[in-house]
């Protein structure tokens, strides 16, 4: 590689921490696959990237998908931190939506992240119009905010009522806490989430808080050691809006980084696939821990506004809709006591891994399922710490947990496993497709993470999906889309008036703080941008109603000034939303606006796909052998390649698998993987069709 422009995307997964290094120069990329190490997550970030690049000052950006929030979150494992919220409020975390864990019971057991004792009540009331009706008592902010430092709290969340309507005493008592806390990380609920709905604002802000010294801390380091190296250019973080950041407002802003990573992957894969002719694709991103689905229509992602991570922790942020099952490679097979067949919620990890491994595990997990039926090379494991994957462990393990109990002998005990795990990815699919109104058959199935692609015929197969699209590159797409991800800041502001008693002036005013602090914030990026653009939406419903519609205004943005809507262009747009959505409007019903959102992005040059694809090369040069491989109760003969030396065109017929450092590709019997021009395998359902090397039976529609 040459040293100019190098572009360097990490992506840290449970299992795996994921390198994708671009030469922007010659558009060439190499890759890597390192253990996460644990509990720090920086060691593998580190030795990841200095597994590819010698020297860092070649380096001019660093993009890092990060779990480090999520799993702060999902494991409990955040700061200590207090609240300061207006009288009688303590106790909105508690309650939430007067939701409860489970249906059925008299008790719940939510604990939220921030004791009842460190909520503390300060006297101060703003009403819903924004009137102050009592001024805050500063005096008791401050009392408050040294009680908090006493007993131990390293961050602190300011919460008071309705103050996205008027935000002067918040803003008046987080000036003063800010004045004698020691650090900086003190979140106010105006500044996070300027939103109606009490409980989501308070949420949002408060596990802003909660991770603030967690994951500041955690990018700090990682910023220190990367400049001790030589790195002189800009590090920047995935945002879960599919978007980046830079680290310092990931630092005032961490909860914008839950499910950063998964984000990633579903930016790569829509730029794949729309580049490959595909817009509607459904992807499924299969780690060590966890199996996560989304969602592509026309080339665009659901975003959605808000999140549980875990129940009780809601996030009110502009997020890609992902759906995460646990039925990753590392998850545990067992039977219950009703002699059920189940995997997962819990994953053997990277330490110790897979029983395979032989790293302490004993128990069987999706992956030492694919070993002993032959699907994965026990003699060349991915992430190169292994030298062998031990067969015979995992053969053991699995007649022991799950052959035995069963009834059934170690290889039908390992195809039960992997139909189950299939079942339940399939269902997730479902989930995202048929459950939403999307036929399956439209789209495409991409799989990537280090084992998606041994799955991709089984989803095909039981869900309907006209075709399976692998990545070139399909173990470390996720850190792809670290390099891919444009630059965006997302905006809302609460507005709660009528449209026809909307102050248009105070709208277009908010706009344009909105554009200025975004605009702001891309320039002060050293990224280059192609172009910038603005999208403004309104929440919208009729007078009466809870749930809203999306309104994207029409509205043009010239030399970063806003071009004032009018009530009659908000009229129209509502009318076609609402039109779309529910297939009528209702007669005489008032229009109220809810909520602006705005959006700012600066949009990163792309790469060509057509680099990574292969130069020459032949069918039977990239064959390096067969294996015997189980599929549905007997052994097939599998003819074995090395993907990446697969040229543009080559048709492999299943029962085939290709190999590459990062993943495993299994192509099934009766179908027919084909390597377009991009280096993508397209595996679609094989018919009469005639290959330089063999000719394959017509073969039915699975």
């Amino acid at each position: 590689m040459t040293s100019a422009n190098r572009m360097i995307g990490v992506d840290v997964g449970g299992t795996f921490t994921d390198i994708f290094v671009l030469d922007e120069a010659t558009g060439s990329a190499q890759v890597a696959k390192v253990p996460t190490s644990r509990p720090d997550q920086s060691a593998g970030f580190l030795s990841g990237i200095g597994s590819r690049v010698d020297d860092l000052s070649t380096v001019s950006v660093v993009v890092h998908g990060t779990t480090a929030g999520t799993n702060a979150l999902l494991e409990r494992k955040g700061a200590k931190i207090g609240v300061i919220t207006t009288m009688g409020l303590r106790d909105v975390l508690e309650m939430r939506r007067r939701d409860r864990p489970r249906t059925w019971g008299l008790r719940g057991d939510f604990t939220p992240v921030v004791d009842r004792a460190l909520r503390l009540e300060v006297p101060e009331r703003t009403l819903a119009d924004g009137t102050i009706r009592q001024a805050v008592d500063l005096e008791a902010v401050q009392a408050a905010a040294q009680e908090l430092l006493d007993q131990g709290c390293l961050a602190c969340a300011i919460l008071f009522a309705n103050s996205y309507a008027n935000a002067e005493n918040e803003r008046l008592a987080v000036e003063a806490v800010r004045a004698m806390w020691p650090n900086a990380h003190v979140s106010a609920s105006s500044e996070i989430l300027p939103e109606i709905r009490e409980f989501e604002r308070f949420s949002t802000t408060a596990l802003n808080a909660y991770l603030q010294p967690e994951v500041s801390g955690y990018l700090a380091r990682l910023e220190t050691a990367l400049k001790q190296d030589g790195f002189a250019g800009e590090f920047m973080i995935v945002q879960s809006n599919g978007g980046v950041m830079d680290a310092a407002t990931a630092a005032r802003l961490p909860v914008r980084t839950a499910l950063s990573g998964p984000a990633a992957g579903v930016i790569a894969a829509g730029y794949i696939a729309e580049a490959a002719g595909f817009p509607d694709i459904i992807t499924g991103d299969m780690g060590g821990t966890s199996f996560d689905v989304s969602l592509i229509a026309k080339g665009q992602s659901m975003l959605s506004q808000q999140t549980s991570i875990d129940f009780g922790m809601v996030v009110r942020s502009p997020m890609i809709e992902i759906t995460t099952i646990g039925a990753g490679g590392g998850s545990i097979a067992w039977v219950d006591k009703g002699g059920l067949l189940n995997i997962g919620p819990e994953s053997a990890g990277s330490t110790p891994g897979p029983v395979a491994y032989g790293q302490g595990n004993t128990r069987p997990t999706v992956t030492d399922a694919n070993v002993v039926l032959g699907r994965i090379d026990p003699d060349n494991p991915i992430g190169g710490k292994l030298d062998r994957l031990d067969v015979e462990a995992a053969k053991a393990a699995i007649l022991e947990h799950v052959g035995t109990p069963l009834g059934l002998d170690a290889l039908q005990a390992a195809e039960a496993i992997l139909r189950v795990a299939n079942s339940r990815m399939a269902g997730a699919l479902r989930l995202v497709s048929i459950e939403r109104g999307f036929d399956p058959k439209r789209f495409a199935f991409m799989p990537f993470g280090g084992g998606g692609a041994l799955h991709s015929g089984a989803m095909m197969a039981e869900v309907g999906l006209a075709r399976s699209i692998v990545p070139r590159y399909p173990g470390v797409t996720s850190a792809m889309g670290c390099v891919i991800a444009d630059m965006r800041q997302d905006f809302v502001q609460t507005i709660n008036s009528t449209l026809s008693g909307i102050d248009l002036g105070a709208l277009t005013g908010f706009m344009q703080t909105h554009v200025d602090d975004g605009l702001a914030t891309l320039e002060a990026a050293r990224t280059h941008f192609e172009r910038r653009d603005t999208e403004f939406t309104l929440d919208m419903a009729y007078l009466g109603q809870t749930h809203t519609v999306s309104v994207t205004l029409p509205v043009t943005v010239a030399d970063g000034t806003v071009t004032p809507p009018t009530e009659d262009n908000i009229s129209a747009a509502f009318d076609s939303a609402y039109r779309a959505t529910y297939g009528r409007l209702l007669e005489n019903g008032t229009r109220r606006v809810i909520n602006l959102r705005s959006a700012i992005t600066g949009r990163r040059p792309r790469f060509d796909l057509s680099t990574l694809a292969p130069v020459g090369g032949s069918v039977e040069d990239a064959l390096k052998g067969t294996r015997q491989v189980h599929f549905d109760g007997q052994w097939h003969e599998t003819k074995l390649y090395h993907r990446l030396s697969l040229p543009v065109g080559a048709e492999v017929p299943g029962p085939a698998i290709l190999e590459q450092p990062d993943t495993t590709v299994l192509i099934e019997p009766g179908l027919v993987g084909k390597v377009d021009a991009y280096g993508n395998t397209l595996i679609e359902r094989a018919t009469a069709v005639s290959y330089t090397h063999l000719t394959l039976p017509t073969i039915c529609s699975v």
